[in-house]
């Protein structure tokens, strides 16, 4: 018999593994990407990178629950996005059944939210090393209200224009991966490059960590991918298994290239092709059969470094904005990679399971096969479409909301905080390394009621004497 907190309309079992698959997409942000770029940084830039995404965390959480979640899956306001409201707040609606699944809306606001926090700690990785911390607080919040709302709703949300031409996303190449990449290739642009001294060596400051990060980021995905199709079911299972299929093939291929040409294996060039394996098989997670996932996992292997380690290189426009973690090209090109190749490689069968009795959805190579050569152009089509929309979004909403922060903070931090990093932004430093390891003299957290020095980069400079 039902009850009030169990209604008939409630899977328990899909319940419990979407709030499952949210919890681990939420650990790859918080500790997984803190921990990440915590370390892959430069030693004085530890603390400032992982804040950076622990505040994004929070700000977008909250920014979600008052308006984003219903702007960017509720009532259409325009072909593009929805009427944002505060039915968030309000226990009538969290508690009655979402627009998906079987389970409440209040699960749905839980899971989507934490692809709308990856996104924005991605974007933060191509910033890292320089950005004014105050003007990372005002970026947040608008990126996330004019950009990210409007891709998740045109691409996901039943209503969105993209969603009803066809364009399969199965759980956010375009949403988050392309938009992250461009949006932070983009920001990286207005903000400025770091310091000439830290373009030139930029070394992690602990490899194990970095390596600890990428771990929670891998398993994470698999709430990420698997959580997509809105239910405990076979094709969560599908989504699942090729995620990791795509994600080792494109380790070892990157793998593979750096030995080939570099001579050497590459702990951080592993955890790139981890990554762009990640990213590439998103959009077709389950989707595509075995064979296919592996494919992919060669591409992302290949491609992406091909971008980053030859075509970088010799483009100026490339070379002239300082990315600082490559998310241009683990995050976009990647997730556009992934997105055309779904349109190829896309099964018939696993495109019902996803999308339901809908002949449009098929890919290229399929189609041939069977006689339908136009369709799985068209497919290809909206694919690339897609791809288009999403990185003139980006690069025009978020060069707009640079232009408008700078209006009201720096975007870049000042030379003097520059060259000395998180003591000089944030008082605090990662590591005891001076003296007895009093090193936590600036911090408003750790003076222990002791006066702090007027200036802290002169008080780290006399220090390190």
């Amino acid at each position: 018999m039902a009850t009030e907190a169990a209604p008939e309309w409630l899977d328990k079992g899909d319940n419990a593994w979407q709030l499952a698959a949210a919890t681990l997409v939420g650990l790859q942000s918080v500790p997984g990407l803190v921990i990440l770029y915590g370390s892959i940084v430069k030693k004085k830039w530890a603390v400032n990178s992982a804040f950076m995404a622990l505040y994004a965390f929070a700000a977008t959480f909250v920014c979600w629950c008052l308006w984003a979640f219903r702007m960017s899956f509720g009532d259409r306001l325009l072909p593009f996005v929805g009427r944002p409201d505060l039915a968030a707040l309000d226990q009538a609606f969290l508690t009655q059944q979402g627009f998906a699944g079987a389970y409440p809306a209040a699960t749905l606001l839980f899971f989507q939210f934490v692809f709308a926090a990856i996104t924005l700690i991605l974007v933060a990785g191509s910033l890292l090393g320089r950005m004014n911390f105050r003007a990372w607080m005002l970026f947040v919040p608008l990126w996330l209200t004019f950009s990210y709302t409007i891709g998740a709703f045109s691409l996901w949300s039943p209503n969105g224009f993209l969603f009803k031409a066809g364009v399969m996303d199965f759980a956010g190449g375009y949403v988050i991966h392309l938009s992250s990449g461009i949006a932070g290739f983009t920001a990286a642009y207005w903000v400025g490059p770091r310091t000439a001294k830290d373009r030139e060596a930029f070394p992690p400051n602990n490899i194990l960590l970095t390596l600890a990060g990428a771990g929670l980021l891998w398993m994470g995905w698999t709430g990420f991918n698997g959580g997509a199709p809105y239910a405990a079911n076979i094709d969560a299972s599908v989504a699942v298994v090729n995620t990791h299929f795509c994600t080792a093939t494109s380790l070892l291929v990157w793998l593979c290239l750096d030995c080939l040409v570099f001579g050497r294996p590459s702990v951080i060039g592993a955890v790139q092709g981890m990554i762009t394996g990640l990213v590439c098989i998103t959009p077709a997670a389950g989707l595509v059969q075995g064979w296919a996932a592996m494919l992919m996992g060669v591409a992302s292997g290949s491609v992406p470094w091909c971008t980053m380690m030859v075509l970088h290189r010799r483009s100026r426009l490339l070379k002239r904005v300082d990315d600082t973690l490559a998310v241009l090209h683990t995050h976009g090109v990647a997730g556009s990679l992934g997105g055309v190749l779904t349109g190829v490689l896309a099964e018939p069968r696993l495109c019902r399971l996803f999308f339901g009795d809908d002949p449009r959805y098929v890919g290229l190579a399929y189609a041939v096969k069977d006689g339908r050569a136009a369709a799985g152009l068209r497919q290809v089509g909206v694919q690339v479409a897609g791809i288009a929309f999403v990185a003139a979004l980006n690069v025009g909403v978020t060069s707009a909301v640079c232009l408008v922060v700078r209006l009201l903070v720096p975007l870049r931090l000042g030379e003097e905080q520059l060259a000395a990093g998180d003591d000089a932004i944030h008082g605090e430093d990662a590591y005891a390394v001076w003296g007895d390891g009093e090193t936590y003299e600036q911090s408003v957290h750790g003076n222990q009621g002791y006066p702090m020095t007027a200036n802290p980069v002169a008080s780290k400079a006399d220090e390190m004497i």
